[in-house]
């Protein structure tokens, strides 16, 4: 039985690649985007060759406007589409100082400009069919910004701010929106960004498996955001729990009264 079609970015490796497979064998035809051509034919036959579903291709730089409005197009017109998998994004290590500013202006271009455009691309015809779903791929670095380059952190923190209001906008309408928060992943990912996951401890490093299997599980039970590394839910709800008592408190007519202006102005 077919479950529509699945749409990743960064399919070529890591894990958009892991995704492919999985989504596949849960029954879902795919299209798969990335830059490498050759990395992407290769995938698509081996995963059509092994779950028989119909696999399509798309190599592109999501970076690139004209290559990410030719991505738009796609999701606009292709009625079969049920899920988009928002996966590709690059990020460092390096410290703001020690950064090159077009490229931290290229990781805004992939990491928040394109998940955004694509999303808008999906989410009207999502409503019109009144389903489908959106997994957008953040970091722990979202809720943790201090962790690595500071550009990084926000774009993810986007990600995962734009994951939430989107939930709250598109809940009632038959939509499903889940973040993803990883962890450091065993991915090429950090040798991309100088530094090889092997000089990380061992035993903060998941499987790239393990992650998208875990983070599958939380999206079949209806997580709305995942982070496939924490043991304990319960932090996670008294981080929403705070989070939402802060909420009320944040606007208001007069600065509050700890600040003593109130006092200052009697005087």
């Amino acid at each position: 039985m077919s479950h529509g079609t699945a749409v990743i970015t960064g399919a070529s490796s890591g894990i958009g690649a892991v995704y492919a497979d999985r989504l596949a064998r849960r029954g879902h035809d795919l299209i798969l985007v990335a830059r490498n051509q050759s990395k992407l034919q290769s995938l698509a036959a081996r995963l059509s060759n092994e779950t028989g579903r119909a696999v399509e291709i798309i190599a592109a730089d999501l970076g690139d406007s004209a290559d990410l409005a030719r991505v738009e197009a796609v999701l606009r017109s292709d009625a079969s589409v049920t899920m988009l998998v928002n996966n590709a994004g690059i990020g460092t290590h390096s410290s703001l100082l020690e950064s090159n500013v077009d490229r931290m202006e290229a990781m805004v271009r992939l990491n928040v400009t394109a998940p955004m455009r694509l999303s808008y691309a999906i989410a009207p015809a999502f409503v019109a069919r009144e389903g489908g779903a959106i997994i957008n791929i953040a970091s722990i670095v979202a809720i943790t910004p201090e962790t690595l380059n500071g550009v990084y952190g926000g774009s993810k923190a986007f990600v995962q701010a734009f994951s939430q209001s989107l939930r709250k906008e598109l809940a009632d309408k038959g939509i499903r929106i889940q973040s993803v928060l990883p962890g450091a992943t065993a991915t090429d990912f950090w040798a991309i960004g100088g530094l090889p996951v092997e000089n990380l401890p061992a035993e903060i490093v998941m499987r790239a498996e393990d992650m998208v299997d875990a983070a599958l599980v939380g999206f079949d039970r209806g997580e709305t955001s995942t982070i496939p590394a924490l043991a304990d839910i319960a932090l996670w709800d008294a981080f929403e729990a705070a989070r939402a008592a802060l909420a009320p408190q944040l606007s208001a007519s007069a600065p509050a009264a700890r600040f003593g202006l109130a006092e200052r102005a009697a005087a």
